[in-house]
């Protein structure tokens, strides 16, 4: 993926560090996790940055915010949660994403092509490449389209469920491991170690959101605080705006897993009591979890918790984290503009719904 987008991206000022942030679009489409998204693109593009000599800051700083298309590209980890529980339709969600996702990645690209023109010097162009040279690259990435069609396709078209479908994508993948013969035993061993402890931190944390909503359940906070917010007249963009926030300040200290599972029992029913553009319950569901995800994304890349920025820290150990920290602000205010048309423009995530239904 990286050295496909680079091909047609690479000779562009900052062109490079493009590149990283279309491969993160690209493997996100496979990849339901913005960390492991940030891990595996981190090794793949870190030693191009610095073959290129990009500054440490631009470097780190579009690794980290690539990584976080992980989840807000579909399949997503986080949106499967939100929609079990919102009660919604998986595949509607998925769908929902995706306009919101490319955006992301487009809003990206711009910012790094400002930076190195605020910059000069930061990101350098790498020789162009011939046409010959690009489509090869282009041909190699066939596995990737593959499975996201096989994946993707298969849970629209009604073949499998979600569930199911990320039984498929992982035979399909592991096939290809085999097929290109990537899949040593190691390697094979290491996967299982790697997907158990994945699997049993995801379920601690779904443990103590189960437990936490079972006491929401008794104490009625949840439907207490909003009916409270519905009666103390407060406009319901205002509302909004403080959800917003108190997303981006609990992003510096949580990952957004533990976000959602805590926050949604509580937000979701205030937003659904108030009317936001006049949508119907079923599309404010859908377009609060995108926005809730949207936000949630900024977390992952936020001082002092921001946990991509320790993925891409600890694969560049002679960068300074103030360096990286500088680095995410160009992404940080572009991923807060998105956020401003999203709010503003609901039909962004649900024109595509609407139209495959």
């Amino acid at each position: 993926m990286f050295q496909a987008t680079n091909a047609f991206l690479g000779h562009w000022r900052g062109g490079v560090a493009m590149s990283a942030v279309g491969a993160c679009a690209g493997f996100g489409a496979i990849c339901g996790s913005s960390l492991a998204t940030a891990a595996t693109m981190g090794q793949v593009a870190l030693p191009e940055l610095r073959r290129y000599q990009y500054s440490p800051a631009l470097a780190t700083g579009a690794l980290a915010a690539g990584g976080t298309l992980g989840i807000l590209i579909p399949p997503s980890v986080v949106l499967v949660i939100y929609a079990v529980l919102a009660e919604q339709n998986v595949a509607a969600m998925f769908m929902a994403a995706l306009l919101p996702g490319l955006l992301a990645m487009a809003g990206y690209m711009v910012a790094i092509a400002i930076y190195v023109r605020v910059v000069p010097g930061s990101g350098p162009a790498a020789p162009r490449m011939s046409w010959p040279e690009r489509w090869k690259t282009v041909r190699q990435v066939w596995p990737i389209v593959a499975v996201f069609v096989t994946v993707i396709g298969g849970i629209y078209g009604g073949i499998f469920t979600p569930t199911e479908a990320a039984a498929i994508g992982t035979m399909a993948t592991g096939a290809l491991a085999v097929i290109t013969r990537e899949l040593t035993w190691k390697g094979l061993t290491q996967a299982a170690f790697d997907t158990a402890s994945a699997t049993a931190m995801i379920f601690l944390i779904l443990l103590g959101a189960d437990l936490l909503n079972a006491f929401f359940a008794l104490s009625q906070m949840p439907t207490a605080v909003a009916q409270w917010v519905l009666t103390a007249g407060l406009s319901p963009m205002l509302v909004l705006l403080a959800i917003i926030v108190i997303y981006l300040v609990l992003g510096c200290v949580m990952d957004s897993l533990s976000m959602i599972l805590l926050t949604i029992p509580i937000f979701l029913p205030i937003v659904m009591g108030m009317d936001y553009w006049g949508l119907n319950p079923t599309d404010k569901a859908i377009w609060f979890g995108v926005l809730a995800l949207m936000v949630v994304e900024i977390g992952l890349i936020t001082p002092p918790v921001g946990m991509n920025l320790f993925i891409i820290n600890s694969l560049a150990r002679d960068v300074p984290m103030k360096e990286t920290y500088r680095g995410t602000v160009p992404f940080i205010v572009s991923d807060l503009l998105r956020t401003a048309v999203l709010v503003l423009v609901p039909g962004l995530s649900l024109w595509l719904v609407h139209l495959l239904n």
